[in-house]
């Protein structure tokens, strides 16, 4: 199946189940769930993940509108639907991804890495005050040819940096982000979506494989597994 776009039924019912998150509701409106959301979100998806089919270890993942039961969540089902290509790793968010999401305001699509571990952000300051050139030549072009900046939440006590232009990413500590929003309009309407978000991946991947690098590079945390159950609502 290819990616023809969303619609404007597929709007109607992502307000729908925000003001009517309930199985009754979501049950007499299941087709329009299938056929206009979640069968439009594979086939996108499948777009999406062309480029990296020949990328030993990289997968990618769909989510689902049901909610995991055992997370005593009050509400049954999500208000959005999500793409996500990242490695094969057990908890995704010490992990940086290339993601798309649809919600009742529109798409966001880009790069994400939520909740590094320490220890890679550490080794990502090593490899930088050690070899710099290359990982700024590569952010350089990244940012230029996305046109936006990397935005991350930043350490109130950062490691002391002693080259000038390094010193904005020694504060990096979580949420590094490179994410582009539309609204909903004739544009989201079609296959040019899929188009425009498949070649906002392509500008990030530099980013993507630079970060998967160092964290492959270090040692699986002790409790992984575990960590990777509590979370588990939001793998798939």
């Amino acid at each position: 199946m290819a990616f023809e776009g969303y619609c404007p039924e597929t709007v109607d019912f992502l307000w729908g189940i925000r003001m009517n998150n309930n199985r009754e509701w979501f049950l007499s409106h299941k087709q329009q769930y299938v056929d206009t959301l979640y069968q439009p979100t594979k086939a996108l998806g499948a777009h999406l993940f062309q480029p990296f089919l020949d990328k030993s270890g990289t997968l990618i993942k769909v989510s689902r509108i049901y909610r995991d039961a055992r997370m005593h969540h009050p509400l049954p089902y999500k208000e959005s639907l999500w793409i996500c290509i990242r490695q094969d790793v057990e908890w995704w968010a010490e992990n940086p991804c290339l993601f798309f999401e649809i919600n009742p305001e529109g798409v966001d699509y880009g790069f994400f890495f939520w909740k590094p571990r320490p220890a890679v952000m550490k080794a990502f300051r090593h490899s930088i005050a050690k070899n710099p050139e290359p990982f700024l030549k590569m952010m350089k072009k990244v940012e230029k040819t996305t046109g936006m900046s990397l935005s991350a939440e930043e350490y109130k006590r950062p490691e002391v940096c002693l080259e000038k232009r390094l010193a904005r990413f020694y504060l990096w500590k979580s949420n590094l982000a490179i994410i582009r929003h539309e609204d909903f309009g004739p544009d989201t309407f079609g296959p040019e979506l899929g188009d425009r978000v498949r070649e906002f991946f392509r500008k990030l991947i530099p980013l993507y494989e630079y970060f998967t690098q160092i964290e492959n590079s270090l040692p699986l945390p002790e409790g992984a597994t575990d960590r990777a159950q509590r979370d588990k609502e939001d793998l798939l």
